[in-house]
């Protein structure tokens, strides 16, 4: 017969020595060496779990004992026992009262007349299993909620059926301005410019009859001081508190934004004076060339000398205005370690 591996440690607080006896032959029967600890009364059961060196795997509880009993004994022991599983066996077929006690706290509810050992064995397993996996849920809730409130930038979640806020982060309120309370007041749609509003219920809705649980893209949002915000946004659908939700993680992109409009509006510039040196200082400073050439064959009277010597003058200024109108912009254009701040 195959038992159970782990040294289980178990509490039995139980005042009845025939009912104890069965106990442990089940226990023994199932379980490879168990560590039983018993309490024959209520005094000694808390003597046992405030003794900090014990460390119980599960607790097994008769409701009758000589100094407390039902549910007085309930409302004692479970804030004693909290969070080892207690599994209450009790020779008392009382349906509702065993509802009860599950609704309260305890792990399982067993009639000792219908006890076994694999009944037993099972019970106090799925009771440690139950246990585990709800400590494990708590951590993990305990990660997404520091993930969620210490995170640097702006999160938040909203309902996917009312657009509602259910929960933001201090980043969120810091950063749009609002309080808590009145992000809680509010839906998404207070945050967006009034004519994105439509736009943006096709997109999520398109995005949800696709099934994708996430999605990204860049939109404006709006601070409570007005102020207009470029943020790339990513979102996932999660269940909040039992609600259909979407977690948003939003990252203002405005700086970056502006920093590339205004690079490419410097590249703009560039490119218009690369095509000013390429077409328009050619016009004059070929004229000036053919200027040059005129003068140096021509055999005309000083009168047309002085002719050509004038246009040779003007075509010379147009060329010192134009280079002077390139090293103007040519200098807008440069970055000083102001600019780069």
């Amino acid at each position: 017969m195959n038992k159970e591996e782990r040294s289980l440690h178990l509490l039995v607080i139980e005042d009845n020595s025939g009912d104890l006896l069965l106990i442990e032959d089940f226990l023994f029967e199932k379980v490879r060496n168990p560590y039983i600890q018993e309490a024959k009364s209520f005094r000694e059961a808390k003597k046992s779990l405030e003794d900090k060196e014990n460390a119980f795997d599960a607790i097994l509880l008769d409701l009758s004992l000589p100094d407390k009993s039902g549910q007085s004994l309930l409302d004692e022991i479970l804030p004693l026992a909290h969070p080892i599983p207690v599994i209450v066996l009790t020779g008392y077929s009382d349906i509702e009262f065993g509802i009860k006690s599950l609704s309260i706290g305890i792990a399982d509810y067993l009639l000792k007349d219908e006890l076994t050992a694999t009944s037993l064995y099972k019970s106090i397993v799925y009771s440690i299993e139950r246990k585990e996996i709800s400590s494990n849920l708590k951590d993990s809730e305990k990660r997404y909620k520091d993930l969620f409130h210490l995170s640097p930038q702006p999160m938040w979640v909203y309902d996917i059926k009312t657009w509602a806020f259910l929960d933001v982060n201090q980043s969120a309120v810091s950063h749009y301005g609002y309080s808590k309370e009145e992000f809680l007041s509010m839906t998404i749609f207070e945050i967006r410019q009034s004519e994105e509003i439509e736009e943006l219920k096709e997109r999520i809705k398109k995005v949800r009859n696709l099934k994708h649980k996430s999605s990204k893209g860049v939109f404006n949002h709006r601070k409570k001081n007005g102020e207009i915000i470029q943020v790339d946004v990513q979102s996932n659908i999660i269940e909040f508190q039992g609600i259909k939700a979407e977690l948003v993680l939003a990252n203002d992109i405005t700086e970056r934004m502006n920093y590339i409009r205004e690079v490419e509006d410097r590249n703009a510039r560039l490119q218009e004076i690369a095509w000013i040196q390429s077409h328009v200082v050619r016009a004059p400073l070929a004229r000036l060339m053919g200027l040059v050439n005129a003068v140096s064959e021509s055999t005309e009277e000083d009168k047309d000398r002085q002719k050509l010597n004038q246009l040779i003058i003007k075509s010379a200024n147009e060329l010192d205005d134009i280079i002077k109108d390139i090293a103007y912009k040519a200098d807008k254009i440069t970055l000083t370690e102001e600019d780069k701040k």
